[in-house]
């Protein structure tokens, strides 16, 4: 395949946003336990496969090419884009959509952590803000911002099959930390848990969940 693609080969913005990407998950998620870990690591082959795509070489349309014969003159990095022919329009109807979920998805993330920092420093339950909506909003957060820059924005096959894959990596965290916060808090974890969702809010308190997100409150 000797022609060329529209937005690849800018190698050195691969590399700032794998950096910066990998600083933000490092910084907050703080893995502790090899599992972890494992799911650290996972979410990072997401991060170096994805921009590596997204802005170096293209294997997910250099593979739907070479296999299923798209049409070759009118090619774009972005998978929408190429599959659904509607060249730049679709490259930015994606990235406003995906963008938007990303910011709520680090907003949900790193506000998540500030939560739960303040709950451990003082040595008990993080109740309020974020963790009143749902028990888990740092996972949700990762899960929102993932979904919205790796399948919303720019799907590859790695991004679109490592998703679920993360997804139900931290799924069996999450239960795994709520048997340890039962064994330490009992019956005000098991009230807790009975009151509010894992990962998502009720139905009618999304407006609020998103608000909770902004980073500077």
């Amino acid at each position: 395949m000797n022609e060329h693609i529209a937005h690849s080969g800018v190698w050195s913005l691969t590399v700032i946003m794998i950096v910066v990407a990998s600083w933000i998950l490092y910084r907050y998620m703080a893995p502790k336990t090899w599992r972890e870990w494992a799911g650290a690591g996972l979410v990072q082959a997401f991060i170096i496969a994805l921009y590596a795509e997204m802005y170096g070489f293209p294997l997910t349309i250099y593979l739907l090419v070479r296999f299923f014969h798209l049409d070759r003159a009118n090619l774009n990095a972005n998978l929408w884009s190429t599959l659904l022919g509607m060249g730049e329009t679709g490259m930015l109807i994606s990235m406003l959509i995906g963008y938007a979920l990303l910011f709520l998805g680090i907003g949900l993330f790193i506000q998540g952590w500030r939560e739960l920092y303040r709950a451990r420093q003082q040595n008990r339950l993080a109740l309020d803000g974020l963790y009143g909506l749902v028990r888990h909003p740092q996972y949700t957060g990762l899960f929102v911002g993932l979904f919205g820059e790796g399948v919303v924005h720019w799907p590859t096959l790695f991004s679109v099959v490592l998703f679920p894959l993360i997804v139900s990596i931290y799924t069996l965290l999450a239960y795994r930390e709520e048997r340890q916060m039962l064994s330490q808090f009992g019956e005000q974890y098991r009230v807790y848990r009975a009151r509010v969702p894992m990962f998502l809010p009720g139905q009618h308190r999304w407006r609020q969940f998103v608000d909770g997100a902004r980073i500077g409150r």
